[in-house]
């Protein structure tokens, strides 16, 4: 599992019949010790995240885990989003207060 902010959404209209249905996140992982956003992922959401959330994302064939994704063509998805998270007893983040670097 990775961590990534959600930074937007994608809308393709034409694509195969075995994703309809399935809303796809444009991701920006981030690394949880400095903070620093790196790479952009494009995912499927299992749990009906948003921009400008912390969410904890799959990729491969763990993709293809989720209730929403069984048995579809999914490289990427979403499955939890982000409460709060410690590095060596110091909280780096939580949701509510978003002090560190990712307010909305």
């Amino acid at each position: 599992m990775l961590l990534a902010k959600v930074v937007g959404t994608v809308v393709a209209t034409r694509k195969d019949p075995k994703v309809d249905g399935l809303k796809m996140l444009l991701l920006r992982q981030v690394n949880p010790e400095n903070l620093k956003e790196g790479a952009y992922v494009v995912a499927h959401d299992a749990v009906g995240a948003g921009v400008g959330e912390i969410v904890l994302y799959a990729s491969g064939s763990s993709a293809r885990q989720t209730e929403v994704t069984k048995d579809r063509p999914s490289d990427a998805v979403v499955m939890a989003i982000v409460d709060t998270w410690e590095i060596g007893g110091t909280q780096i983040f939580e949701k509510h207060g978003q002090e560190h670097g990712f307010a909305d």
